[in-house]
């Protein structure tokens, strides 16, 4: 069977049986579970499928953007490893800003309480989370509340972040690529991320594998507006290659 005999296959029973396993599809085929793994990262980039832990499911099971929860229940070791990772980054005092996101909200998590820090957040989930925590300032954004991010948006969000300065940006993303930047599918959440970036001394992207070489609708950012992307060590070595030649570090956590 040639390989996109195979990746047809697996398509057709991803959509079938709601999610595929990289081991049972090296034992169907008769390949190794790198190889599945290879096929698995292909569909990937063609939009078809996407990874999770151990296997992949259809986009169709997500939807155009998940939601809030879906995307929470996926690629959750290295979501935490990033969030560990980002930890370096975070100053002893000072202010910061979390966007909106799963893996921002695991850094969120793991924010030293020894530590005197401002944090700003779009987010009255984030916001409700870091509030009993005695040593931080927490300032949430206002506006809309969309849905299926649970982000603030328009122009209550908007306002403060003019008038803000802060150490280090944290920041989430739906897309990331060499070619468009960062993307995520709606214009008012890229408002928002295009001010907290403006906001900010220093920008972190904490973005797993998946969002690299993706795109979507709306551009808050260029990775020149970067200075550091953290990601998981699932990402093709070629892609983390063509992020660095543009003078972005890349870190693998």
């Amino acid at each position: 069977m040639y390989a996109e005999e195979r990746q047809q296959e697996i398509v057709r029973r991803a959509r079938a049986e709601g999610r595929v396993d990289v081991v049972a599809l090296a034992e169907t085929f008769g390949v190794t579970a790198e190889t599945i793994r290879r096929d698995l990262t292909v569909l990937e980039r063609s939009g078809v499928l996407r990874r999770v832990h151990g296997g992949a499911i259809p986009v169709e099971r997500l939807g155009f953007e998940p939601a809030l929860a879906a995307r929470d229940a996926v690629l959750i070791s290295e979501k935490e490893r990033i969030a560990k990772a980002a930890l370096a980054e975070v100053p002893e005092d000072g202010a910061i800003i979390l966007d909106a996101g799963t893996t921002t909200a695991r850094l969120s998590q793991l924010l030293p309480a020894d530590r005197e820090l401002t944090v700003v957040v779009n987010s009255p989930v984030l916001a409700a989370a870091l509030g009993v925590k005695p040593n931080l300032t927490v300032l949430l954004l206002g506006g809309r509340v969309r849905g299926k991010t649970l982000a603030t948006v328009d122009d209550w969000a908007l306002r403060p972040l003019a008038d803000m300065y802060v150490d280090v940006a944290f920041m989430g993303t739906n897309g990331c690529s060499v070619e468009r930047g960062m993307t995520t599918p709606d214009p008012a959440e890229a408002a928002v991320k295009r001010a907290m970036i403006a906001a900010a001394r220093r920008v972190v992207l904490l973005a797993d594998h998946t969002k690299i070489g993706n795109d979507y609708l709306a551009k808050f950012g260029a990775l020149t507006d970067l200075d550091l992307l953290i990601t998981d060590n699932g990402l093709d070595h070629d892609l983390a290659a063509e992020v660095e030649a543009t003078g972005i570090r890349v870190v693998k956590a």
